[in-house]
């Protein structure tokens, strides 16, 4: 009796060792998977405030959160579904697609070159609504964040999946559903603390002790630069990623020479420093992605302004007039 218990003690401890090791396998995957998606989250921190500008500071981490919950329902109930039956049924689908989103990666990031090259340039393109109530302006604005969330956050369950594509179906499951949850608390805690920076700023800047007053004073004042560079540095990541993901999607597909040719690159520059190779090496590598990016950013605009977008309106415009039938 007595070696029985020990016999199944030892079957528990050994279930334990490997589940923890499967769970220390899936937060290493995905850790590395969403470090590949860096580029889309800080551009998301960086754009997402725009989206409570003009409304009631009340109202600000109200319209975040529904904001993030409508982006985790995109990710957890739509997107990890449709990225798992992808893998399951067309897992040869998961590179071109990836491509697709690397491409429209550098198609955003070509656009924020731009309005650094000719500010206002896209305002030409955007139509104004102005909503009749703040009701009616705080639904258009949530609305249209999580329609942006949805694109952004489809590349990252993409990148996500093409992480693991080899791993178990239920590693996939478990990573995608971790790199989904925590890049959304991750992204919309830091927009919140980003948008009440400036309220924080103003409450320390009425304290009686003067170093907390300059601290205060100094929050207020830097965080219009803070969220210039922040959209800076998402720019820049947007385009060594995306670039990044196309090089390295022709590898896949056949086609080796683009990422041999940065390869050798990024060794022949880094030779020249040795004690800092592998940083000029990584910064070589993505400065020809980057690059790559706006390249293909510059001949993806007219492709989508002039064949995709009226193709969808289209097609949106035949599915309205269907349904109304």
């Amino acid at each position: 009796m007595i070696s029985g218990w020990i016999a199944l003690l030892d079957d528990l401890a050994t279930l334990t060792k490997v589940a923890a090791s499967s769970l220390d396998d899936a937060a290493g995957q995905a850790a590395k998977a969403g470090s590949k998606a860096a580029g889309i989250v800080i551009d998301d921190a960086a754009v997402t405030p725009r989206y409570v500008v003009g409304l009631a500071a009340e109202r600000e981490l109200p319209i975040i959160a529904k904001i993030a919950f409508g982006s985790l329902k995109n990710k957890l109930l739509l997107l990890l579904p449709g990225a798992l039956l992808l893998s399951f049924f067309a897992p040869w689908a998961i590179t071109p697609l990836l491509m697709a989103g690397g491409a429209f990666l550098c198609l955003e990031g070509y656009h924020k070159v731009m309005d650094l090259v000719r500010p206002g340039h896209a305002d030409s393109k955007e139509k104004v609504q102005v909503a009749q109530t703040a009701e009616a302006l705080e639904n258009e604005r949530v609305n249209s964040a999580i329609r942006t969330d949805f694109i952004l956050s489809a590349e990252i369950m993409a990148i996500t999946l093409a992480s693991v594509a080899t791993s178990p179906f239920w590693l996939q499951a478990m990573v995608l559903g971790v790199v989904g949850a925590g890049m959304t608390l991750l992204v919309y805690g830091a927009v919140a603390v980003i948008v009440k920076a400036d309220d924080a700023g103003v409450a320390l800047a009425r304290a009686s002790q003067a170093s907390v007053r300059a601290l205060g004073r100094g929050i207020v004042l830097g965080m219009p630069f803070f969220l210039k560079m922040l959209s800076l540095v998402g720019m820049v990541a947007m385009l060594w990623v995306g670039g990044g993901i196309l090089i390295h999607g022709l590898h896949e597909l056949g086609v080796h020479a683009p990422e041999e040719a940065v390869h050798h690159a990024a060794e022949f520059v880094a030779a020249i420093v040795p004690p800092i190779q592998s940083f000029l090496a990584w910064l070589v590598g993505a400065g020809i992605a980057g690059l790559l990016g706006v390249i293909i950013g510059a001949l993806v605009d007219p492709l989508a302004n002039h064949v995709l977008i009226p193709a969808f309106q289209g097609l949106k415009k035949r599915l309205g007039r269907t349904s109304a039938d």
